[in-house]
């Protein structure tokens, strides 16, 4: 893979993670990580700008109005709470700093808000700007873009093969769309997606090819914690051991790619995260988790640092 070679299908991942031994695999994939992506990590953190009472019916959110989960609502936050915000988290080495709001797609009212957002946000921070605001279109990327977002978050979730029993709202193709309108306009585009929903582990393969398919460069790798009150809630965790052998799999079917840890690896062990750390997971939302429990940044800095990863060199995808 490091001299160009790209594994052709799921039979073939699936071989290469399940006949070769665990400690052979993980050292595998650690050499490809460090050496196609050296020792840079990528660091982001997100801000929930707005809140609860989503029209879709993803099965796993306790955002969807259609289940009872007791989550927070709000509107659009005012500028003051997002700004400083980015600033805190860019005193703290942070790279990136992402607006994330619930919601089938934005309106045009609401994008206007999330251009203040942003513009007061670059105005007094040099932080770079992401965003994630569910379905939309070059009319409404635009002005995002121009206030100042980099990247258009987007993720695709789970296979294709699965994605129709988790959600039934919107497809996979709309979410394709939206991250091609946000190419269009400039922006770079990060879409990954949760394992772990009731999912088989040639389906998490699958998940990782898919993914491949799209040419992602950044790939939010969340661990589903269940919710009481969704669909998912009563759906069995996935083991360290299952976990690791699916951030092999990604790593080897996304060589170039950042892979982030993200929602719920804090159900990890201490010493499963420094594994999944050595093996190829190479950037990471830190900070606030939308509605579950996030990590504490300082400790996450540590951590990375303490796997030999730099948090302040570069780091940048197409």
């Amino acid at each position: 893979m490091i001299s160009g070679y790209r594994i052709k299908d799921i039979d073939e991942l699936l071989t290469i993670v399940e006949g070769t031994e665990p400690e052979a695999l993980h050292e595998g994939c650690h050499r490809l990580t460090r050496t196609l992506h050296g020792d840079g990590f990528d660091t982001c953190t997100i801000i929930n700008v707005k809140s609860g009472l989503c029209p879709e019916d993803c099965k796993w959110c306790a955002q969807s109005a259609h289940y009872s989960t007791g989550c927070d609502t709000y509107d659009i936050l005012e500028t003051t709470r997002t700004t400083q915000q980015a600033l805190h988290n860019e005193s703290l080495g942070v790279k990136r700093f992402s607006l994330v709001a619930s919601g089938r797609r934005p309106s045009m009212k609401e994008t206007e808000k999330y251009v203040r957002l942003i513009k007061d946000i670059k105005k007094h921070s040099g932080i770079a700007c992401c965003a994630s605001l569910g379905l939309a279109t070059e009319e409404t990327l635009r002005p995002l873009r121009e206030a100042g977002v980099e990247t258009y978050h987007c993720n695709m979730e789970s296979a294709p093969s699965f994605f129709d029993t988790l959600c039934s709202t919107h497809t996979q193709a709309d979410k394709e769309e939206t991250l091609k309108a946000a190419q269009r306009v400039g922006m770079r585009v990060c879409s990954g997606g949760i394992i772990g929903m009731g999912e088989d582990r040639r389906q998490r393969a699958e998940f990782a090819l898919y993914l491949a398919s799209l040419g992602i460069r950044s790939i939010p790798l969340n661990i589903l914690q269940p919710i009481p009150g969704t669909p998912l809630q009563s759906v069995e965790r996935l083991t360290p051991e299952e976990v690791l052998l699916a951030v092999c799999m990604f790593r080897l079917a996304n060589p170039e790619a950042y892979i982030r840890f993200s929602g719920g690896r804090g159900q990890l062990d201490r010493d499963t995260q420094r594994k999944a750390l050595y093996i190829g997971v190479n950037a990471a939302i830190t900070g606030d988790l939308l509605t579950t429990v996030a990590s504490v940044t300082k400790e996450d800095m540590k951590l990375f640092k303490e796997m030999d990863y730099d948090t302040s060199a570069p780091t940048t995808w197409q």
